[in-house]
């Protein structure tokens, strides 16, 4: 039984092993096929680099569009909200934004967020009206403007498409020897009557090997895009405290929403200022700074003195 066991493993293996090395042999006459009709270098790249932008900024509108019929959202109007557009158009004059739309929602958690871009959307949570003063809610649309100003829902998403690209480059070019490694360690596995040991031998490492090199690569980039979304929150707070001169303010109001604030893993997540990290793994991992590294670099702020006031607004309440 058991030599007819290993007979019937040999087999398997011997025509395992002619199926890989044929698939190779014409995998290998593809790529002679496509190296003979390749385009320069630099066509390639630019089409590669063309794609992937496009393919981010579609990506990203249709997110957009799809998180706004998401929303059970109204927008508000400049009747009901005077005094709140009367410091937005203020700070939309100071910066390089048109007036985007203010749309009120029931959001998990007392937020505000900004998608789109150029002429873009604010949405603000209803609960933020009895939570914040109105210097308190200029800090918080000043921010969020800032981040419309510069584009950096968009620069992100398209970031992410082209980490997309490249790591999917790399995984197609890498494809043909993971599969042919992979495939011929198995084979003679299996010739040697012992199918589990294939991940032990040397072919079988390679293949892990390579596997692991394009994981580690998507997770590094991952991680600079993740760093760079953190520093662009910080910017956006810097900005915020240039055009109103209040750092106070805007600490005050993410003191209060991280108060109130304790969201559910969801879509919205990513886009709300509450930030939670409980290790540096999570800090790593984390699209915004810990709240209370953003409320300590304002308080700083305002206790050097390093504010230039770029508009002198009254305080008022609702």
């Amino acid at each position: 039984m058991a030599v007819t066991r290993r007979l019937l493993m040999a087999v398997v293996g011997l025509f395992s092993l002619l199926v890989y090395l044929v698939a190779a042999y014409v995998g290998y006459l593809l790529l002679l096929l496509v190296w003979d009709s390749r385009p320069s270098p630099l066509i390639a790249a630019l089409v590669a680099l063309g794609t992937a932008i496009a393919l981010g900024v579609v990506n990203y509108w249709a997110a957009t569009a799809r998180l706004k019929r998401s929303l059970d959202a109204v927008e508000l109007s400049r009747a009901r909200a005077s005094e709140i557009y009367r410091r937005l158009d203020t700070l939309v004059n100071q910066m390089d934004v048109e007036t985007p739309t203010l749309l009120l929602a029931e959001l998990p958690v007392p937020n505000a967020f900004a998608i789109g871009s150029g002429t873009g959307t604010i949405v603000v949570d209803r609960r933020l009206f009895r939570l914040l003063s109105t210097e308190e809610f200029e800090g918080l649309l000043a921010h969020e403007l800032a981040h419309l100003e510069t584009r950096d829902a968009l620069v992100q998403t398209v970031g992410y498409s082209l980490v997309q690209t490249l790591i999917g480059l790399i995984g197609l070019m890498l494809f043909p020897i993971v599969v042919l490694t992979g495939g011929i360690a198995r084979s003679f596995a299996l010739l040697r009557g012992d199918p589990s040991s294939w991940s032990r031998s040397w072919l079988g490492r390679a293949q892990r090997y390579s596997l692991q090199v394009v994981s580690g690569l998507g997770f590094a980039v991952t991680l600079l895009i993740l760093g760079y979304s953190r520093r662009r929150e910080l910017a956006a707070d810097d900005r915020a405290v240039e055009i109103t001169g209040n750092p106070v303010g805007l600490a005050r109001a993410l003191a209060k929403i991280e108060q109130a604030s304790k969201p559910e893993p969801g879509l919205l997540r990513q886009l709300y200022v509450h930030s939670e990290a409980d290790s540096e793994l999570s800090r790593l991992l984390s699209t915004h700074p810990p709240t209370d590294e953003r409320i300590r670099r304002l308080r700083e702020r305002a206790q050097h003195g390093n504010v230039t006031r770029a508009s002198e607004l009254s305080s008022s309440r609702w």
